[in-house]
């Protein structure tokens, strides 16, 4: 599907320096040139960048998300005209399972649960997130798009749970609570009908569009052994444990493309155990919150700093073979 292996990176606009959801705007005077050009000097040859944020705030301007205020409101539109044409991938961002802004709009349609997936995947959402999935497309026409965070929350059993329960089964919420082996169909049928909706409406807009799956838990119930899985054309196993890899490798799809992460959490991640016996035969990736004032990887943090330096010079010995 690609000419040369992925070599991606995100700075990730998601969170804030307490590790909390960012605020809407917080990295707003990001500079899209000055973005760009930390990317290649990286040597990536795939910039992954937000349509959309965990606040459900947009990076290029909606008429369905709200969007990010100040400058913020056009960095992806021009994020991505730099970068294509510099010969640069781009690729959006989603992450289905998070949206502040939708909790606040729809708070019986949502779960409270700071910084984590919080939105059970009803009708309602669904549709909300396939006509801002469609409109992000057409207004900011990229190579593909990320889903990141693909989970219906486990259920404690709200009135919008019952809801979503009543779609996915065609029947009444029983009176005894529903036995693991339901929770666990309750959860794959919700993230199937999501992930369905999500390739309708990506290759609809153009057959060509690669729909990236980022995925932690390739064990996890919702997703094991599903099409979810097997049809992303780009999967992404994005434990950095690399014992992991093998998993991973038997989980892809026949023409699936497989990426493997390799560091984000700083000082948490050490992106050298993925090259310790020779690059993996994957795409790599890597991400790294923004200090809050440059909006670059914050690079007085030693983890950071560790592992930035690693893929660049992965990067860049790929780029010289």
């Amino acid at each position: 599907m690609t000419s040369e292996p992925v070599r991606a990176f995100c700075i990730d606009f998601n969170w804030d320096r307490l590790n909390r959801f960012s605020s809407p705007g917080l990295y707003s005077s990001a500079d899209p040139r000055e973005h760009f050009e930390w990317y290649q000097r990286l040597g990536a040859n795939t910039v992954q960048s937000f349509y959309v944020t965990h606040n459900g705030y947009a990076w290029y301007r909606s008429d369905i998300a709200p969007t990010t205020p100040g400058p913020g409101a056009r960095f992806f539109e021009q994020l991505a005209t730099i970068s294509a044409d510099a010969g640069m991938r781009v690729m959006g961002y989603f992450s289905p399972g998070a949206s502040l802004s939708w909790h606040k709009q729809h708070p019986d349609l949502s779960r409270d649960l700071p910084g984590r997936h919080h939105i059970p995947f009803t009708e309602q959402y669904i549709d909300y997130f396939g006509s801002l999935l469609n409109e992000a497309l057409d207004r900011v026409p990229v190579d593909g798009f990320m889903i990141d965070w693909l989970w219906n929350p486990d259920p404690a059993w709200t009135p919008v749970e019952r809801q979503l329960f009543r779609e996915l089964f065609g029947e009444e919420f029983p009176e005894s609570p529903p036995s693991q082996d339901v929770v666990d169909e309750y959860g794959r049928r919700a993230v199937q009908r999501m992930w369905d909706r999500i390739r309708l409406v990506g290759k609809s807009a153009n057959p060509e569009t690669i729909v990236w799956l980022s995925c932690n838990d390739l064990e996890n119930t919702q997703v094991r052994d599903t099409s979810v899985i097997r049809e992303a054309d780009w999967l992404m196993n994005e434990n950095p444990n690399m014992d992991t890899l093998t998993m991973a490798w038997a989980a892809k799809g026949e023409k699936s493309e497989l990426i493997q992460c390799v560091c984000g959490w700083g000082e948490d991640h050490d992106a050298s155990a993925a090259f310790n016996d020779g690059a993996p035969e994957t795409g790599i990736y890597g991400f790294a919150r923004p200090d809050e004032i440059t909006t670059l990887p914050d690079m007085t943090d030693p983890g950071n700093a560790r592992n930035i330096r690693t893929m660049r010079s992965h990067f860049h010995q790929q780029q010289a073979e």
